[in-house]
Order: C-alpha cells, then sequence, then structure tokens
C-alpha cells in the first residue's frame, strides 16, 4: 500500500491529497528519515516505522474528507445510478476553501453510504456539477464512476437541458436575447468573477487567468415596476454563469451579494436564482429524464410583492 494510501486509511479524516502534501514537505519520518515526495510511492509494510506530527495540526479547511451527516434531502428521484434532489438555498454542495460547516455531500455520503461515484475526487463523491450556495433547485448526482462519466459527457456537449428563473432588477428592451460575454477570474477578489464584455477588457488588470466561453440565453416571463422576472437557460456551465452575465448587461439578480445592488429593499438571503429544471439522457435506461420545480417560498414572497407594486 503506497504511504500516502496508508495514512489516509489510518487517518480518514484527513484526505490522501493532504497527506501527499504532508509527506513532501518532508513531514513523515520513514525509519528515521524525513520522507519525501517520492516516498509517496513506498509499498508499506511492517518493516517501516512510520512517525507523523500531531494530527491536530494536519487539518485544513476544504482540506479533509466529509463525513456523513443525517440531513433532509429533498429527492425528487432515485436509482440504482443517479439522483436527483431539489437543493436548498443556503446550502453548499462540497467542501472547499472556507468551508467548515456540513455540507451536500455529507448528508448524500449518510443517505448512500458508499455509493456514489468517485470521479470527482474524494472531497465531492457523486457531485457531477454544482450550484452556488445561496441558489436553489435540481442537482444530479451520479451513484457510479459510469454513470458520472456518462452524465459529465453530456455536460461537455451541452445537451443537459437546464433552466433557472431568477428576478433580477430593471426591465429589459428585448424580451428575450443571449448573454455571450467569455468569463475569467476577478483579480481583486479570488472568489469573483467577471465577464469579459469588450476585446480590451481582457488586457485589464480585473481580469486574469483563463478566460472561457460562456453562453446564456434568457426570456422574460413577466415585468414588474423596475423588475423582471426571466428564465435563462444555460449552454455552458461557468462558475456564477448566469449571475455574472445579468450584471454585465446591467440587470443584476436581486439579492446577489457579489454582483448586485450593495443594499436591496427586502430582506433576502441569498439570490433570487432557482435552478428550475433539468433534462438529460438516463446513462443506463437511454430515456429522456426532465423534471422541473416550482421556486422556494421567499422566491414567491417577492414576486407576490412585486406583484402589488406594480
Amino acid at each position: 500500500m503506497r504511504l500516502d494510501s496508508y495514512l489516509n486509511e489510518k487517518y480518514p479524516n484527513i484526505s490522501r491529497s493532504r497527506w501527499q502534501k504532508v509527506i513532501a514537505q518532508g513531514k513523515v519520518l520513514v525509519n528515521g528519515r524525513s520522507s519525501t515526495s517520492k516516498d509517496k510511492k513506498l509499498d508499506i509494510s511492517s518493516d517501516y516505522c512510520i512517525e507523523i506530527p500531531d494530527v491536530n495540526t494536519l487539518t485544513e479547511i476544504g482540506d479533509t474528507v466529509p463525513l456523513p451527516s443525517e440531513m433532509d434531502l429533498d429527492i425528487i428521484y432515485e436509482d440504482d445510478s443517479l439522483i436527483v434532489l431539489n437543493k436548498p438555498r443556503g446550502i453548499v454542495v462540497h467542501p472547499g476553501a472556507g468551508t467548515c460547516e456540513p455540507t451536500l455531500v455529507s448528508g448524500l455520503l449518510h443517505h448512500c453510504g458508499d455509493n456514489l461515484s468517485k470521479v470527482g475526487g474524494e472531497d465531492r463523491p457523486g457531485i457531477v456539477h454544482r450550484i452556488d450556495k445561496d441558489t436553489s433547485g435540481l442537482l444530479m448526482v451520479a451513484k457510479t464512476d459510469e454513470v458520472h462519466n456518462e452524465l459529465k459527457k453530456q455536460l461537455e456537449k451541452h445537451s443537459v437541458t437546464r433552466v433557472y428563473l431568477a428576478i433580477v432588477l430593471g426591465n429589459f428592451k428585448e424580451d428575450e436575447g443571449i448573454v455571450d460575454y467569455p468569463i475569467g477570474r476577478y483579480s481583486k477578489n479570488r472568489i469573483k468573477k467577471a465577464a469579459v464584455v469588450s476585446e480590451a477588457e481582457s488586457n485589464e488588470t480585473c481580469i486574469s487567468g483563463t478566460i472561457r466561453p460562456a453562453y446564456t440565453g434568457y426570456k422574460v416571463i413577466k415585468n414588474f415596476r423596475g423588475y423582471s422576472l426571466i428564465e435563462c437557460k444555460l449552454r455552458t456551465g461557468r462558475t456564477h454563469q448566469i449571475r455574472v452575465h445579468m450584471s454585465s448587461i446591467g440587470h443584476p439578480i436581486v439579492g446577489d451579494p457579489l454582483y448586485g445592488p450593495k443594499k436591496s429593499p427586502w430582506k433576502i438571503n441569498g439570490q433570487m436564482l432557482h435552478a428550475k429544471t433539468i433534462g438529460f439522457i438516463h446513462p443506463i435506461r437511454r430515456e429522456f429524464l426532465q423534471f422541473s420545480l416550482t421556486p422556494p417560498d421567499d422566491f414567491k414572497r417577492i414576486i407576490r410583492i412585486l406583484e402589488l407594486k406594480s
């Protein structure tokens, strides 16, 4: 057994990738000498004497293996291959930097045990795609690697139907359209993304890293006084894509703390964005499945308020 695998098995709350870093840093002693990155490939046997630092000093936020945690999952569909569930607003999908609370993954581990795909890594078992913490709605989860890889291919080919509802600021001149601005990272804030509206903008310091193409189709469902209820259809699925695109054309999503106005006329916990519809070909049964959900109560409450004021 490899050294990193051995340590991960002995201390499962510390990820194998974390152990690899600790080994490379020489913090693990093998037969009395500091280990190196090459030592992670050692075939561990009873002949080895292994000394490690205090495990309490090794645990880092976002770098531990998620543990099962009982959670009230809103499962819309489940079979031996996959799950489609409704993620509530306020729940993080999987562990990451700065995340210390139980995530949706912990609930899935409690529900499924080991019956989740491993393709995404040990920190995100079963997770084929994600939606933001403060976005609600439908999410696909794979139980096997085969199903995970097939669903991933469908996402890459843009054949998965993904439709969102959003309440945005302002009214549109056109009832429907497409936003096709590429998206890159905003260099002054590692969490924030930015749309490249013009070629010149890509050379500015606010855009860094890889700039990826992104396409969001939108259609106005209803106009209110100063606000609009819209439907957004994704072709690509970049991080924060709908939020960034709507903000880039002057219609930020209501309640968006990152891309919208700093103040909201209503008390809202997160952006008014809901993953309403998801459709895909079942990887095993080879039939098209589609699921749709109405938005949560707080989303409906804002619509009622807007209707009364319009």
